[in-house]
């Protein structure tokens, strides 16, 4: 069985983080169905001006109440998480938002995606394999990095699973255009 090196698929991983990035911007900024996924902060200003205050910084995480694993029975921190709220909380930096920045990390992200995809599709799929073959090796593959990731954030930081799903089907659509790609463009 003759594989495909990484190196004769380029084209499909170019073209399928293209056709992801293009499907993605239609998904969040044409069709509604994200629109609901965030809230407004009730007395936004009042709650930024605390934060400020507090010099509560871009960067890091925040978990509150914050604790160590040895804390986390004693009585005051027991008493801290039913009194609430408890969450987490990410800071980005001050000013408009960098959307170029994100535009192009998110594109290098879904070549990444698809350079997993092709190298797991190439040692698995001969050259000539036919279309649903392939389809079904490159799919599986990125819609686990595309879908499948997303359940970490209803797992561990308490994201409606609501939101998780609409993400996921986000990452369904993204691995079914990727291995759609991979299949109509892959070596005879």
């Amino acid at each position: 069985m003759v594989y495909v090196p990484i190196t004769a698929l380029w084209l499909p991983i170019l073209l399928s983080a293209v056709i992801v990035f293009v499907a993605s911007s239609i998904l969040h900024m044409v069709i509604p169905i994200h629109k609901s996924d965030y809230r407004i902060l009730p007395d936004e200003d009042k709650v930024s001006d605390v934060l400020r205050s507090a010099g509560v910084t871009p960067g890091p995480m925040y978990h509150f109440p914050h604790t160590t694993m040895k804390e986390m029975k004693s009585p005051a921190t027991v008493e801290k998480f039913k009194r609430g709220p408890v969450g987490f909380l990410i800071i980005r930096p001050s000013g408009p938002p960098g959307f170029a920045k994100n535009l192009v990390q998110w594109f290098v992200y879904s070549i990444v995606v698809s350079i997993f995809a092709a190298y797991l599709t190439g040692r698995t799929r001969p050259v000539g394999a036919n279309y649903l073959e392939v389809f079904r090796v490159a799919g599986c593959a990125s819609f686990m990095a595309y879908g499948l990731s997303q359940l970490q954030d209803s797992i561990w930081k308490s994201q409606t699973w609501g939101v998780t799903i609409k993400h996921v089907i986000d990452g369904l659509i993204y691995g079914l255009l990727t291995a759609g790609t991979f299949g109509w463009l892959w070596p005879r």
